[in-house]
C-alpha cells in the first residue's frame, strides 16, 4: 500500500498546475498551459499533404509519397511530424534541447500524437509496438544532462499507450552535430553510429519500432537508425518528430 507521504506528494503534485502560475512557452501570457491557446491557433497547423515516407511536402500531388522516396526509399517507411520547422516553433526545439526546458517536451508528445491521430490525405499510420528514442552519444549526455529525444519519448509512450525501450538502441560513437554539417557530408558522418544493445538482440524480429526525435532534418540520422534496426530483425520503421525542416 501507498504510505500517507507518497499519497500526499502525488495529491499535491496534482494540484501544482492550479496552484503555481505558468506563462506561454512564445508570447509569455500568463496561463496554466504550456502553449497558449491563441499561440497554438496561430503557430500549430495542420501541415500541408506531404509523403508519407519522409514527410515532405507533396506540392499539388494527390501521390503519397514523393519522387525522392520513390527514386531511393530511405530505410524507414514512415514518418510523422507535427509542425513544420520555422519560425516562431523553432525557438520551441532551441529552448528544450539547449535551455534545458523539459516542460516543453510533453508539449512535443501531445502535438506528435494530434498529428498521429489527424494524419493528412487519410494517410493509415500503423501504431508501432514499442517506441526507441534516438540515442545521443556519452560526451553529449554528460554535457547536456538529458537526451531530448527520450524526454519526448516518456510522454509519447503514455499517450499512445505504447512501450518505450530507452536502452534498445546504442550510438557507437560520437559524431560531429548534423547542423553544422553540408548535407552531402551528414550520411556519411552517420554511418555506422547505432547498433541495438546485446539485450535487445532477437528481440526485435518481426516488430514495428517507432522512432522518436525532436526534429529531422535531412533525414540522415533516422535512416541509419532504421537501417541497423533493420538489420537486428525489426519488420517496419515509423518516425515520430515534433518538427520537419523544410530542404529546398
Amino acid at each position: 500500500m501507498l504510505s500517507r507521504l507518497t499519497l500526499q506528494t502525488r495529491q499535491l503534485a496534482a494540484r501544482l498546475p492550479a496552484v503555481l502560475p505558468s506563462t506561454c512557452a512564445l508570447c509569455g501570457t500568463a496561463g496554466r498551459e504550456t502553449l497558449c491557446p491563441g499561440c497554438r491557433k496561430q503557430y500549430v497547423v495542420p501541415r500541408s499533404a506531404c509523403c508519407v515516407q519522409c514527410a515532405m511536402p507533396l506540392a499539388g500531388s494527390a501521390a503519397s509519397y514523393c519522387g525522392a522516396c520513390l527514386d531511393e526509399a530511405p530505410a524507414y517507411d514512415a514518418t510523422v511530424a507535427a509542425v513544420d520547422y520555422g519560425a516562431p516553433l523553432d525557438q520551441l526545439v532551441v529552448a528544450l534541447k539547449f535551455g534545458g526546458r523539459l516542460a516543453l517536451a510533453p508539449l512535443f508528445a501531445q502535438l506528435m500524437r494530434d498529428a498521429l491521430l489527424h494524419a493528412p490525405q487519410g494517410a493509415q499510420v500503423v501504431l508501432p509496438d514499442l517506441l526507441v528514442p534516438v540515442p545521443l552519444g556519452e560526451k553529449r549526455l554528460v554535457a547536456r544532462g538529458f537526451n531530448q529525444a527520450l524526454e519526448i519519448a516518456r510522454p509519447l509512450s503514455q499517450a499512445l499507450g505504447i512501450k518505450l525501450e530507452p536502452r534498445a538502441a546504442l550510438r557507437l560513437r560520437e559524431t560531429d552535430a548534423q547542423s553544422t554539417l553540408h548535407p552531402e557530408q551528414r550520411r556519411k558522418n552517420m554511418r555506422g553510429a547505432f547498433s541495438v544493445a546485446p539485450a535487445f538482440v532477437g528481440k526485435l524480429d518481426g516488430l514495428h519500432i517507432g522512432v522518436v526525435d525532436d526534429v529531422m532534418t535531412t533525414g540522415e540520422t533516422m535512416n541509419e537508425l532504421a537501417a541497423t534496426l533493420k538489420r537486428f530483425g525489426a519488420a517496419r520503421v515509423t518516425n515520430f518528430v515534433f518538427a520537419r525542416t523544410l530542404l529546398k
